[in-house]
């Protein structure tokens, strides 16, 4: 007995001992990491004061904390920063699909801004700024060393306000400077058109209009032919689409799918991840889907690109999309300010980080720039076929019906030249849902 008191003595000796020697260390690290967290803070406030006392001119204490502030959260990744009362206000009057500006959006990179994309139908767009471009000056201000935030504050400015932007794009040897006038911005979420018997669905950003705008155009392109039978497909076009809000790519991905996974998110606590899963119903019943990206396709547009295309719901075609997989959550702050602040990473239902590497899409097409077509030295050139021939038979078989269905596809053949020409990446995926259309099963 007296053994076995000795040894639980022992025993509990033997525990004070190691967990003294384990915990010990372990509190005497974490109380080094507390004072040197609290000697940097002290630090920082001996900087505050001694430029408030002795900086040259006087200065707005207010400013520069919140600019102390703004370092900090930049100093992270180009997507963490710090909304002032102001920025909070316009960015929530932004997810709304109005506001003002150039109509771009942009990013951070080497202490410049680069251009994600021009928005459609914006001041930006219409006087040729493209994705990828890298603005350098504004008005013949450098921009280099300013924070995104003070260079997006120099390009603002009254509605109808002139300004001149500076840019950089590969392929052309001489910066050059493009006018911009101000305007009010006011993004359609949506634009839709037939082209033939193929649906386009043309969207532009993610905001609260994206998913409502899209259900409202479906519906009125399957009315207007005839019926959901009558449509070749849909063509899905998030080419310059810089993103917007979560849920609209995740209705927009649902609208298509009938079930499964459309995106996760992964934060730092594993515990913290999110899962958002497709539910019953396909507003087009499994119809051929061709989802058009490229550079300027980013954020939003990528989880839905990427939804799709691993679900192999739809044929990806265009360019590698931007690579913007990362989530920022909106924390408002005292004082009506708040921080934008990057808490997880997107995943495809596949497992694949979007960050930094973008969705690649199934077919790469590259865009082409638009010939000018000599169309009296066309309508000069003689077609060599059969029916040019001298004296070759005609064919009588044709019903009139037939003749006018010919006439008709002809017509819709000679529309997609047309627009080959202007618009490649488009024609190409019109192409492929015609091709899967004849390879797919007729009616009697």
């Amino acid at each position: 007995m007296n053994k076995l008191m000795i040894a639980a003595v022992g025993g509990i000796v033997g525990g004070v001992l190691l967990s003294t020697q384990v915990a010990g260390p372990l509190i005497a690290q974490e109380d080094r990491a507390n004072s040197s967290v609290y000697e940097q803070l002290d630090l920082f406030g001996d900087i505050f004061e001694r430029i408030r006392a002795n900086y040259v001119e006087e200065v707005d204490e207010a400013a520069l904390i919140e600019a102390a502030i703004n370092g900090m959260l930049t100093s992270l990744d180009p997507h963490s920063s710090y909304l002032p009362p102001s920025d909070f206000d316009d960015m929530q009057v932004q997810t709304r699909g109005e506001f003002g500006g150039l109509g771009i959006e942009v990013t951070q990179e080497d202490g410049f801004v680069r251009v994600i994309t021009p928005m459609d139908d914006t001041p930006a767009m219409a006087a040729g700024v493209e994705a990828g471009d890298f603005i350098t000056h504004v008005d013949g201000e450098a921009l280099l060393g300013l924070t995104l935030e003070q260079a997006v504050d120099m390009m603002r400015g009254p509605v109808g306000s002139e300004i001149v932007i500076t840019v950089v794009r590969e392929g052309v040897d001489q910066p050059f400077d493009i006018t911009i006038v101000r305007d009010r911005i006011r993004l359609t979420a949506v634009r839709y058109r037939l082209e033939g018997n193929t649906a386009v669905l043309r969207i532009s950003t993610f905001n609260d209009q994206t998913f409502p705008n899209l259900q409202d155009g479906l519906a009125e392109m399957i009315e207007e032919v005839g019926g959901l039978g009558n449509l070749n497909g849909v063509v899905l076009d998030l080419r310059n689409n810089p993103g917007g809000l979560l849920n609209q790519a995740i209705r927009v991905s649902d609208a298509f799918l009938d079930q499964g996974e459309i995106v996760s998110t992964r934060g730092r606590d594993p515990a913290d991840g999110e899962r958002y899963n497709a539910t019953p119903g396909d507003l087009i019943e499994g119809l051929p889907l061709v989802v058009l990206v490229n550079g300027g396709s980013a954020s939003a547009s990528e989880i839905v690109a990427g939804a799709l295309q691993d679900h192999r719901r739809a044929v990806v075609v265009g360019t590698n999309t931007f690579g913007k997989g990362s989530v920022q959550s909106i924390m408002p702050l005292a004082g009506d300010g708040a921080m934008r602040l990057t808490t997880s990473l997107y995943y495809t239902p596949s497992g694949r980080s979007i960050q930094a590497l973008g969705i690649a899409p199934d077919i790469l097409v590259e865009q082409r720039d638009p010939v000018e077509v000599d169309e009296e030295a066309e309508e000069g050139q003689t077609r060599r076929n059969e029916a040019s021939l001298r004296g070759a038979i005609q064919n009588s078989t044709l019903t009139e019906d037939e003749r006018r269905q010919l006439e008709e596809e002809q017509a819709i053949a000679e529309a997609t030249a047309t627009l080959r020409n202007e618009d490649y990446q488009l024609a190409y995926a019109i192409d492929i849902l015609t091709g899967l259309n004849a390879l797919g099963p007729r009616g009697n």
